[in-house]
């Protein structure tokens, strides 16, 4: 029935708006049903009834000992003094609890930790026991607590056996005149350096005193407060965030501004120059909180790291963990700045309860950050990331089994890091722009805001996602339910054939150039002035192979591809050089794996050497070199591809 809406209101339009109401309510009961059946937890049992984060209960993580729905850690007090020469901190780590069963011990998640006394918030220690240490899992820490314990303190050292821990002596370093020390929690390592209920879904707030050697700075992902009367550092976090995004730094730093309530800090050789590269942050800020709500963390601040951080970046609360090889020189790279701020919503503010529903993280973020690039660079740089994202997953997509490809994933008896591929990210983001193309943008987005702030500062499940897209969005668009494949985008492999198809006008052009090389016109002769990164890696991957040496060579000598100071399109370049036995880039190849860190660019490498017996020897012999300047992040898929 259509109607004025100047009308005033009568008995027939309440009549007319009590039948839409109770329509919507069918709706929405039939549809939370159907959501319901392909919701139900697939790859972990929940321990208690509902799955979603909440006083009572927190969804069974398999990666965890701990036991929270018994006694739960609600706050962490942090006082560690860093030891560089031992490459170990020492120090106290306070726990405040919730006592949800009375007579439970306090069980916590450690990994080579040296535990060395627990005291309780009366007199005397705390009986404690140090279950058999897993591989993947590392040990149950129990604590027995007393009647009246609301808190325990721990008193213990890290081992340079902390996986989270990268200790990195001065030559490792671009000032080469002080060592350096950065943590990487995600996804279960935090374990290694502080004993917590380390799972996703356990929220809690912290503070901490970091006592450094002198002239180096520490960072944490906290409000700054200043130093203590001994010089030592205070830091807090008084929103509540997961293990996982604890983190800690500590070198020499300089800070550059860029507004008031973002910078860059980085080493001061980089420093100037990482600002210069990242200084659009604060605009992306600005569009991110016209699209998805306000940025609740205060400040927003870059800590350009040394190379050996095994990311692109890292989504620390206040402070994003950044690798120096975005610093392309043309802002060409920093749609990881966007990816990374964008966890300022999805996985920071709403995380995912478990690691099999990673996706919530990576797949929003992913979207996300393709809306803060549409919006401030044109809709056709984001076209061209998103053709090459999508290119990217279907070669992916080729090399995983099958439980690999779908989005809830099955991690019983394997580590977190097993499922981290292009899935999660392009996968998770081509599902939600099919539910953004079949609603519009304009109620999508709307479904974006209540959606961050139903679920602000907690934990969930897919399931809960699903049923709060039904309840928020689908229930009053059903024509758009009816079309959207729930279980084929979830719970199936492979990639749905309603999946977003982008082209990219840029990316034509390249097409265009490597039709005209292939058909014998010369490197030099072809139209490539003003391409930016990403029509270089298109144009490189476009390449027939196998490749003459002859013809390897004519393209490096027009482009300068072996001695490109841009790691995406010089790791892609090595990539065509293993496979063509293209000599000449040997040294750089040997350079680039000495010095960079970065699990993107060291995978597809070692791999690709791997593939014949004497690439898997000279493989070997470079590891064995590299090995100690790896993160262990890097190592652990490294170990395996090269066992």
């Amino acid at each position: 029935m259509r109607r004025c809406s100047c009308v005033p209101i009568t008995a027939c339009i309440r009549l007319e708006s009590t039948v839409a109401n109770q329509r919507r309510k069918v709706q929405r009961s039939v549809l939370l049903a159907a959501v319901t059946l392909l919701t139900s937890p697939g790859c972990e049992t929940v321990r208690e009834t509902g799955s979603m984060t909440s006083q009572r209960s927190i969804p069974l993580d398999i990666h965890s000992r701990a036991e929270p729905n018994r006694v739960r850690v609600t706050h962490l007090n942090l006082d560690l003094t860093l030891d560089f020469a031992m490459k170990r901190a020492e120090g106290t780590a306070r726990l405040h609890l919730r006592r949800l069963d009375r007579q439970a011990p306090l069980v916590l998640d450690a990994k080579d930790l040296e535990i060395i006394r627990v005291t309780g918030d009366g007199e005397g220690e705390r009986p404690f026991q140090t279950g058999p240490r897993d591989a993947r899992l590392g040990s149950a820490l129990s604590i027995t607590l007393n009647p009246a314990d609301q808190a325990v303190t721990i008193h213990y050292r890290t081992t340079p056996a902390a996986e989270a821990m990268q200790w990195l002596g001065p030559e490792q370093t671009a000032g080469g005149k002080h060592a350096f020390l950065f943590t990487q929690g995600q996804s279960i390592l935090t374990r290694s350096w502080i004993p917590l209920q380390d799972s996703p879904g356990v929220r809690i707030t912290y503070e901490a005193r970091i006592q450094a050697p002198q002239g180096l700075t520490p960072l944490m992902s906290a409000e700054q407060l200043g130093r203590d009367r001994s010089g030592a550092h205070r830091f807090r976090m008084d929103r509540p965030i997961p293990p996982y995004l604890i983190a800690l730094a500590c070198g020499e730093l300089e800070f550059q501004p860029i507004s008031g309530r973002c910078g860059v800090w980085a080493e001061p050789p980089v420093a100037r120059k990482a600002r210069d590269e990242l200084f659009d942050a604060e605009r992306m800020i600005q569009s991110a909180e016209k699209l998805f709500g306000p940025y609740r963390w205060g400040r927003y601040d870059i800590l350009v790291l040394p190379p050996s951080f095994p990311f692109g970046g890292m989504e620390n609360p206040r402070l994003t963990f950044a690798t120096p090889t975005i610093l392309a020189g043309d802002k060409s790279l920093v749609g990881l700045v966007a990816h990374e701020l964008s966890h300022s919503w999805s996985g920071n503010l709403v995380t995912n309860a478990r690691w099999s529903d990673f996706w919530l993280n990576e797949g929003f973020t992913v979207y996300l950050e393709q809306r803060i690039m549409e919006q401030i660079y044109g809709p056709e740089r984001s076209n061209m990331e998103k053709q090459l994202g999508r290119r990217d997953l279907e070669e992916e997509l080729k090399t995983l089994e099958p439980w690999q490809q779908v989005l809830e994933c099955n991690l019983q008896g394997r580590h977190p890091d097993e499922g981290f591929s292009q899935v999660p990210y392009e996968k998770g983001a081509l599902f939600l722009r099919r539910i953004e193309e079949l609603v519009g943008r304009k109620a999508f987005d709307k479904f974006l805001n209540r959606y961050f702030k139903q679920f602000q500062f907690q934990s969930i499940t897919t399931s809960d996602f699903l049923a709060s897209l039904n309840e928020i969005l689908l229930a009053d668009h059903p024509v758009a339910a009816k079309k959207l494949d729930i279980d084929s985008w979830v719970r199936q492999p492979g990639l749905p054939p309603d999946a977003q198809a982008v082209t990219s006008e840029l990316l034509r052009q390249v097409d265009t150039e490597l039709a005209r090389w292939k058909s014998g016109v010369t490197p030099g002769e072809l139209a490539t002035s003003g391409w930016v990164t990403h029509q270089w890696l298109h144009f490189i991957q476009g390449l027939p192979e196998p490749l003459l040496a002859g013809q390897m060579r004519a393209l490096d000598n027009a482009f300068q591809f072996t001695q490109s100071g841009n790691s995406e399109i010089l790791s892609q370049w090595l990539l065509a050089a293993i496979r063509n036995r293209y000599t000449q880039a040997d040294a750089r190849l040997e350079a680039f794996l000495m010095n960079v860190g970065r699990r993107k660019f060291l995978k597809p490498i070692y791999s690709e050497l791997a593939k014949t017996p004497e690439g898997l020897a000279r493989a070997r012999a470079l590891y064995a070199k590299a090995r100690p300047r790896y993160h262990a992040v890097s190592t652990g898929t490294l170990d395996g591809i090269l066992k």
